[in-house]
This record gives C-alpha cells, structure tokens and sequence, in this order.
C-alpha cells in the first residue's frame, strides 16, 4: 500500500476547482474530482482545449475556425486551432507595469537583480528591432550559446515576436555539442558570451564560441555579451561578431515600436499548463534551476504569462555550499522550487537540512524531473526540507516541452509516485503487445492527440523520421519509450526510466549516438564497440559505461 506523505489543505481551492466549476455549469456533467475532470478532458478533447483557450486568456488576432482536425488520427499530426493567427511573445508580455517579471543572480555576481516587465519589454523592443536591422525575418533562425540570464529570455521573446525560430545551447556546452545541434538548422544570427563561472572559477567563453561559428557558415552575426564584466571582451578572432552594445545601437530609428508578427498557431510554439497543475496564483514567484538548453527552461519563461515572476541563477548549484539555493528561496520568497531529482539526491547523500537552516517560509511546492525521483527522496525531502510542502514529481519530454503527468493540488502525495496524468493527456501502460497494464510496469502511451506535439522534425519532409520515433511500436499511438508503472489504487505512476537507447546519467539524457560519433573518429584503432547504461537498484542512479575492441 502506498504511503500518503502530503494532503491537500482542507477547504482550499485551486485554479483546478475553478476550471471544473466551469465545465460542470457549463456543459452540465457531474464532475465530483479530479479524476471526472480528467475524464472529460481525454473523451472530450476538443471541448477541453477551446474551453482552456477562453480560461488562460489567450491574445490573438484572428480567432480559431476549428479546434482540432478531429478525423485525422493521431499518427497523422492534426493541426490545432485551425485559422487563428497569434504570436508567442505577445501572450508572454501581455503585462507591461512596475511589477517584478524577472529575479537574476549567478555564481559569480550573488547580487539579486530585479527587472520589471515595463523593463522587460523595453529591453524585448530594442533586440528586435536590432534583430530586424539585421534582416531577421519569419521562419529564420536566432540561437544563443549563453548562460541562464535575463539576456537569454529577452532574445527568445524579441525572435519569437518576429516570427522566427529560437534554438539554444547552454554555456557549458562544448564545441560539438553546440555544432551539432546548430548546423542542421542553418542560424542567421548566434548570441555568446565572453566567460561564465562556475565552481569557483572563471571559464572562458570567447575560444569555443570562435571554434563553433568557425563551423556554422551561415551566420551572418555573432552577438557577444559581457557576462563576466571583469573578463576579456576581445573579438578580432571570432567572424562577423560584434558586441551587444554596438548590435542594438545598429537601428538608425532608436524608438521603433514594439510589435508581433502573427502566425499560425502550429508555428514553432509550445503549451504549458501552468495555471491548472501548477495552481498558479497572485503572489507566486516560480524558480527551477535549469540550463537554457533544457526544456525546463522553456517551461520556466512561460509562466510569465500568467504575471508570475521568475528566477534565472546560473552558476554551481552548491556553491559555496550546499544551501546556495534554499539561501535563494528565502532571500527573494521563493514559493514553487524546481529541480532535478538527482540534486534532491545528492542532498540526502550529504545529509544537507535545509529544514534547520532555512526559513523556508514561502515555499508551498517542490517540483522534481530530470529522472525518476526514488521513493526514499521523497522521505527524505518530507523529513530534511519542508514538512507541509506539495512535492511534485513531473514527467514528459524535450520533445513536447510540456508533461504527460506530474504535480496536482488537488491530490494526495504517495511516496514514490507521480500523482496523476495532466489535464487532457490520454496516458496508459501497455505491454508488449499493446494490452493496457495496471500495476504492472510497461511502456508509458498517449493514446489521443495533444497540442504540444512537434509540429514536424527539421529536414524531414515526409515525417518519417517522426513517426519512427513515436508510431513504429504502436500504430496511430504515441510510445513515449519511457517504462512506467501506474498504481490500480492511488492512480498514481511510477517512472521506471527509458526503455530506448536514450541514455541518463544524472538526470542528462543523450543518446548512445553522440558517444558512437566520437568512436568513430578513431578510424583503425576501435574495430567494435558498444555503449551501454548501468543502473545501481539501491539509489536509482545511472553510469554510461563504453565497451571498445581495440584493433
């Protein structure tokens, strides 16, 4: 039996309550729960969607003709809000006043930094119009090689309000890394830094970013930031670079207006449903420490849409000690803290107490991802971090840059188990051969459509790589090739890890290609080898280990 470990308040009420309050009047169905709402949603697919649509207020320019293309199947990718033209950026600043959008600090400048969304779309106004000078245009591409900062946001939002498409590496990533992930998508304009810190020391930025625009011809512009304002800002070896000054002063009018190119609604852009699971409110301040090549960070800006601040740090998450970000929570009141589960688990293996050390007074929810979270790391977060808090362990994917399931106020906390599928995402256990499962652990399925699916992969103009990565193993449904296993009492679903050849040491997934594609340059000397992930059953933990025959 499962161990409950939080409950929700008595007598609160969550932004999930006023959304089923809704439904119930309006299309008059009983819906006692969660569970009747979530019900509803998945046999009702296109009523749930156009129903949240009207609730998250969604600006736009010219409304929807039809939800979603209902007689395509799922294999086949049905458009979503059909006719409607509208622009990501646009729903992000929809706020423009003296209320605090963005908390920044990093390893190397402690100092909390405040920008307020008047700010925010000022700074957001004059990157594009700089971007525009430059002749960014819809459907380019924009990419940034930096740290997780406000500059980083700010470029997203002014390339999103163009129309144009924004891709990012984080700071950390090495030469082929940031290459490989760049030049298949051919970007017009590339932002870096000149150093980061991390860990006590100061690394410099300036002799990779050189090396990666070296092997990406179709920049036009490489736009560098002085992150470390102590640091070198000599450019003479890296092409067709600037400094972030010099760029923005480039538009001869210094006061074009700030305005959003509108498209269709499957034009690069994501969902998240951030004011339903995550019961966002009036007085939230959300921080999850990412890099901004993680999906976490995208899920992380769009919160601000809902008004809700956000915290970027980028540095050493345990330094100059293991208390860096709790310190953080209470300094600026933090209330939604996110991490990866296996930073949770280093904690407990260093017997870290934030509990003693820290106020924590402000934080109502932790959120976990990144790998599964060890039912022991739930003790451990109940007993050594906060006692009353809503521990939310999510899943989903790069991929839809949303979840399939994760945190929900409305619903016990059992120790090791995600609570429960999100709102409208048909998700399943089945076997082998397709049998649905209950306690009982197998493939991780969506069995109906939803609006964060891909549109399509780059350079795959017949989809075929597409649906080899999601419809091979169950015709018309979406294989997630995660394991899980999904409690027949509670509910709720315990992630079990990959089963493809995806690898996840520490809560980093890559694949077993990128190891291959580095063996291989050892022509001659490696006749064979294999890659391979070794999970410890006692911690939950993953190695990578290579195999070589040596010639």
């Amino acid at each position: 039996m499962s161990h409950k470990l939080w409950s929700p308040p008595s007598g609160a009420h969550t932004n999930i309550d006023d959304f089923r309050n809704i439904i119930t009047n309006k299309y008059r169905v009983q819906l006692e729960s969660y569970w009747d709402l979530h019900e509803w949603s998945i046999n009702n697919i296109s009523e749930f969607w156009e129903e949240f649509w009207i609730y998250s207020d969604i600006k736009y320019s010219v409304p929807f003709e039809q939800v979603l293309e209902e007689k395509k199947k799922m294999n086949e990718i049905p458009r979503w809000f059909v006719g409607a033209r509208l622009n990501y950026a646009e729903n992000l600043l929809r706020f423009n006043d003296d209320r605090v959008a963005i908390y920044s600090c990093s390893e190397g400048n402690s100092t909390v930094k405040k920008m307020t969304f008047a700010e925010l779309n000022e700074n957001v106004r004059r990157y594009r119009a700089a971007l525009q000078h430059v002749g960014v245009t819809v459907g380019d591409r924009v990419v940034v090689y930096l740290p997780n900062c406000p500059e980083a946001l700010i470029i997203c939002l002014a390339t999103a309000s163009l129309g144009a498409i924004f891709s990012s590496a984080a700071a950390d990533f090495g030469v082929l890394g940031v290459t490989e992930r760049f030049s298949q998508i051919e970007p017009k304009v590339m932002f870096g830094c000149n150093a980061v810190v991390y860990n006590r020391k100061t690394h410099d930025s300036l002799v990779k970013l050189k090396d990666s625009v070296l092997a990406l011809p179709s920049l036009k512009y490489v736009v560098v930031i002085p992150f470390v304002s102590d640091y070198s800002m000599d450019l003479s070896e890296i092409p067709n670079s600037l400094p972030i000054d010099e760029f923005l002063s480039m538009p001869a009018d210094k006061n074009i207006p700030l305005e959003f190119e509108q498209v269709p609604f499957n034009h690069p852009l994501f969902i998240i449903k951030h004011r339903l699971q995550s019961n966002m409110k009036d007085g939230d301040i959300l921080f999850y420490f990412t890099a901004v090549s993680w999906m976490m960070w995208n899920w992380l800006i769009s919160s601000i849409a809902l008004g809700t601040p956000i915290v970027l740090y980028d540095g050493s998450p345990i330094v100059p000690d293991y208390y860096r970000l709790w310190d953080l929570a209470d300094e600026i009141g933090i209330t939604i803290f996110g991490c990866s589960a296996r930073y949770l688990a280093t904690l407990e293996e260093h017997q870290i107490s934030p509990c003693t050390h820290n106020k924590l007074e402000s934080v109502h929810t932790i959120l976990s991802t990144g790998s599964p979270l060890h039912s022991r790391i739930f003790d451990y977060v109940y007993t050594n971090i906060k006692t009353n808090v809503l521990l939310g362990s999510i899943t989903g994917g790069t991929d839809i840059i949303s979840c399939f399931a994760g945190v929900n106020p409305t619903l016990d906390v059992h120790r090791g188990e995600i609570q429960s599928p999100h709102l409208a995402m048909a998700i399943e256990c089945w076997s082998e051969d397709g049998k649905k499962l209950e306690n009982d652990s197998g493939e991780l399925v969506c069995t109906k459509p939803f609006p964060s699916m891909p549109v399509s992969f780059w350079n795959d103009p017949n989809g075929e790589k597409y649906h080899r990565a999601y419809f091979d193993k169950y015709p018309g449904v979406w294989n997630h090739s995660d394991f899980c296993l999904i409690n027949s009492v509670t509910r709720g679903i315990v992630m079990l890890g990959r089963s493809d050849g995806t690898l996840n040491p520490n809560g980093i997934r890559f694949g077993s290609a990128e190891i291959y594609s580095i063996v291989d340059q050892f022509n001659g000397e490696i006749l064979d080898s294999l890659c391979v992930a070794q999970r410890n059953p006692t911690t939950d933990d993953e190695r990578v280990i290579l195999f070589v025959k040596v010639s």
